[in-house]
């Protein structure tokens, strides 16, 4: 990996991408020269749907808008300044939103170092806690592009009826609320209902191309962001976008696309601990859910370090990212990247957006679809309508009951190992959680004990949130995944006001019919079922730790 160190720096506007050239080169043929030979730089920048084909174009045409949407969003500033002053009092800022509503967000926040809760769940403890929480100075930022994603929605109705119930009328209830959605979505004539105040966001963006519009912005601005220097340092870098060299946006994304044409498609997305923090889950969603579909895909990994398992391997590329690093300086962390990628974070997002269209157009696939998401949905609504399955465990071990596929082994520990030993040499693990990402947080620690017991990638996701996110790589790209779900026992349900189920049972629907959706595809699916949620995830962390390789 010396390569990083003595190869070429691809930089502008304080963007430095390293690394790339040498993976680029690893090809037969230079991927970037083809693309610039066909002219990729100049007609992505001016926004040319045609780049990916004609089935393709129709949707392009109307989801290009983030090429230069950080000019158009320094309209929202003045506003933002309003709504900030207006708001003043609500010191509490509760972000409803999921997938690229809520993403870039927690990324911009746990950057600057702003306060903001992300509620991104349907798990009913991890939304009681939220209600329970400074109530009477919470602002409630409800993000939703379509306007009728069932998690923000029940989100909303709960943290309306909660407000009511701690008196105040629906006016002032009103007040609480700031509602960000697309022009004449149902949810803009909701807000009119409530009285809330509106952003309107830009109606040309992909929700996971949305982090420089007002999905990012708004929660941002009121947990106490300074948004207009993100749209600054995007600013800076678009002049970059339409060239030939010095982009280092384009050196990102060809060597994405060459990689994942030398059968290194998954990528280990890492933190070098330089001062951005989380952009590898916001990552994660926008290259998942853009490249996975039509059988082929880059696979995100999340890692938690350099060193952690599954952040190398044959078909694994590793990259790096952190903030701007002064002249000179090396991306380092311990062990080296195969690509690192270091800026401010306002750069960042518009940098791996171009890079991951510019990867779409290496992988011939319509980077704007996500044709596959809406099967867990439609499985979910109609579970909801008829009733939870009738499952019987195949075998219970002390906190967790065991749902396995017919001739899996009869233990725990045994069971996981069958998980991983069927994973094969081009395959990974996905861990999906469907619990409550902070009182059940130590459950991601699975992560690394099974990438170190399967010597593959795994990935791991907390529901329903994954499902707006790897959720269509998933179903949509390369058949070669294994599935690991954790489902938790509800101490204590909570009810969604105006809807004739509670939080437990929509998060029990969606869990099952993401399963229905995976089983279909005749994927192994195990799934665990901790009947005491602590107690199961210290005997499956157990269980975990004792495999060996």
């Amino acid at each position: 990996m010396s390569d990083l160190l003595s190869g070429p720096v691809e930089a502008a506007a304080g963007l430095a991408v390293y690394g790339a050239d040498a993976v680029d080169k690893s090809a037969p043929a230079s991927t970037r020269d083809a693309l610039v030979k066909a002219g990729v730089p100049g007609k992505l920048a001016g926004k040319d749907a045609s780049l990916w084909g004609p089935d393709a174009e129709a949707e392009a045409k109307i989801r290009l808008g983030w090429v230069d949407t950080h000019q158009r969003s320094r309209e929202l500033l003045v506003q933002l300044a309003e709504l900030t002053a207006e708001l003043a009092d609500l010191d509490h800022v509760v972000l409803a939103g999921m997938g690229g509503s809520s993403l870039a967000p927690e990324v911009i926040a746990r950057t600057l170092g702003r306060p903001l809760t992300v509620l991104d769940t349907t798990d009913p403890g991890q939304v009681r806690a939220a209600l329970g929480d400074r109530l009477e100075r919470t602002v409630v930022v409800v993000a939703s592009k379509s306007g009728s994603t069932v998690e923000t929605d029940s989100h909303r109705r709960a943290y309306w009826q909660a407000f009511l119930d701690a008196g105040m009328t629906e006016a002032e209830a009103g007040r609480h609320f700031v509602i960000v959605t697309d022009p004449g979505s149902p949810l803009e004539t909701t807000a009119t209902e409530m009285g809330a105040f509106t952003v309107l966001a830009d109606p040309n963006v992909g929700g996971r191309y949305s982090a420089l519009t007002a999905f990012g912005l708004v929660p941002s601005a009121l947990a106490g962001v300074e948004v207009a220097e993100l749209l600054d340092q995007a600013d800076a870098l678009a002049a970059s976008l339409g060239a030939d060299r010095n982009n280092p946006a384009l050196a990102l994304g060809a060597a994405l696309g060459a990689a994942a044409t030398l059968a290194r498609d998954k990528i280990a997305l890492v933190s070098d601990g330089t001062g951005i923090d989380g952009l590898g889950d916001w990552a994660e969603q926008l290259i998942a859910e853009s490249t996975g579909k039509a059988g082929v895909g880059i696979l995100p990994v999340v890692v938690e370090s350099p060193q952690s398992p599954g952040a190398t391997g044959a078909d694994v590329l590793t990259v790096s990212y952190g903030g701007a690093l002064a002249a000179g300086d090396v991306p380092g962390g311990g062990a080296t990247p195969d690509v690192a990628v270091n800026g401010p974070l306002g750069a960042h997002f518009l940098a791996w957006e171009y890079a991951t269209a510019v990867a779409g157009v290496v992988l011939g696939i319509d980077p704007f679809n996500q044709p596959n998401v809406t099967e867990s949905k439609e499985n979910t609504n109609k579970i909801l309508a008829s009733g939870l399955p009738a499952e019987t465990p195949s075998f219970t071990e002390g906190a967790i009951e065991v749902y396995a596929p017919q001739g899996a082994p009869g233990d725990l520990a045994g069971v996981l190992r069958w998980l991983l030993d069927g994973l094969g040499d081009d395959g990974y693990l996905a861990v999906m959680a469907y619990l409550d990402r902070f009182a059940d947080a130590d459950a991601a620690r699975l992560r690394p004990l099974l990438a170190q017991a399967g010597g593959r990638p795994v990935t791991f996701g907390w529901g329903p949130r994954f499902l707006h996110s790897t959720g269509q790589y998933h179903k949509g790209g390369p058949q070669v995944g294994s599935y690991l779900q954790v489902t938790g026992a509800v101490a204590e349900d909570l009810e969604v006001p105006g809807k004739p189920y509670t939080f437990g049972a929509l998060q029990a629907a969606q869990a099952a019919g993401d399963r229905q959706a995976l089983a279909g595809r005749e994927r192994p699916v195990l799934r665990l079922h901790l009947t005491d949620r602590a107690a199961g995830v210290a005997q499956l962390l157990d269980a975990a730790g004792e495999l060996r390789a």
